[in-house]
């Protein structure tokens, strides 16, 4: 169901691509000259890079565009065999249309093995006159060299405040929703500037209420307020073991997280807090160390309760 509304509030057109403006008009100049170049296009999750791809190949091909296009999920084809045949079969055929090349996506690319990616090295430049690659990945670093030496490399950024918010009135504007105060703020904080994560619980809270307000939004995301995680911090800073424990048990039990969801969500507040950036630092460190003790399967609540009391500052 979730992805019935990313498709359908999915861009169309460059204009309504949010929060890329530079990359955006770099790449309408490419489309302008009908001559795009192989495009490595590198950023976090939910933020346009798919679907800029796709307003690509749209403007291009206009209604054709899906005999032109080949799409394909490199997360789940990762062996060179999805190279030798898939890719090198759609590629080696001419393009239908007055475009003069056919256009590949391998969205999430930096999941193809090394064997896959050195064949698709030697794909990318044998048929190079007749097809363009377009390489979506979130680690551009783990894309070998020679592969990103045949691209122009655009690295997309999490999406900013003012873009989240166009595309919640946009979704308000046609799903007849009620945007209450305090709501843009809410997923901003929870989603980290990922469109994708904002539409989903937009779409979740709105099989419940129409009236959105912040309440709905922690609830369904099962996401600590901050300023609850912020209340947590200050105990523990001011020595107050007990209630710092109390609240971050409650925290933890009422919203269902688990102790790296928390943790997360402390790192964000940490930097919120009035104490020395030496004490920020050291907070920071104990929330690393422990993460990764949670990671290799320690208890969560003995790790989580050890966090609070390194946190205490001695007077």
């Amino acid at each position: 169901m979730e992805e019935i509304w990313i498709e359908k509030y999915r861009p169309k057109t460059f204009d309504e691509v949010k929060g890329q403006d530079a990359i955006v008009e770099r790449i309408k100049a490419f489309v302008k000259s009908r001559n795009i170049p192989h495009l490595l296009l590198a950023g976090p999750a939910g933020v346009g890079k798919t679907s800029l791809v796709l307003v690509i190949v749209k403007d291009l091909y206009g209604e054709r565009w899906k005999e032109n296009f080949l799409e394909l999920n490199a997360s789940d084809d990762r062996g060179i065999d999805v190279v030798r045949t898939k890719i090198k079969d759609f590629a080696r055929t001419m393009a239908i249309g007055d475009v003069g090349f056919k256009c590949i996506l391998l969205d999430e690319c930096d999941s193809l093995t090394s064997e896959a990616q050195q064949a698709l090295r030697r794909t990318m430049e044998s048929y190079s006159n007749n097809c363009r690659f377009f390489l979506s990945c979130n680690y551009s670093s783990k894309i070998i060299d020679p592969i990103q030496s045949r691209c122009s490399i655009f690295r997309f950024k999490p999406l900013e405040k003012d873009a989240v918010s166009e595309i919640i009135d946009n979704i308000a504007k046609h799903e007849g929703l009620k945007i209450k105060q305090g709501v843009v703020d809410a997923l901003y904080e929870i989603s980290g500037g990922d469109g994708r994560r904002v539409e989903n619980l937009l779409q979740s809270c709105a099989s419940i209420d129409k009236n959105i307000n912040p309440e709905l939004i922690y609830q369904i995301s099962s996401a600590a307020r901050p300023k609850e995680v912020l209340e947590i911090l200050k105990h523990a800073v001011n020595g107050e073991f007990i209630k710092a424990r109390g609240i971050l048990l409650d925290v933890m039990l009422k919203h269902g997280l688990s102790g790296v969801d928390i943790i997360k969500q402390m790192q964000r507040e940490i930097h919120k807090l009035d104490v020395d950036d030496c004490v920020k630092m050291r907070m920071i460190e104990k929330t690393g160390e422990v993460e990764f003790r949670l990671v290799e399967g320690s208890d969560e609540y003995v790790q989580m309760e050890s966090l609070i009391a390194g946190f205490y500052i001695k007077r």
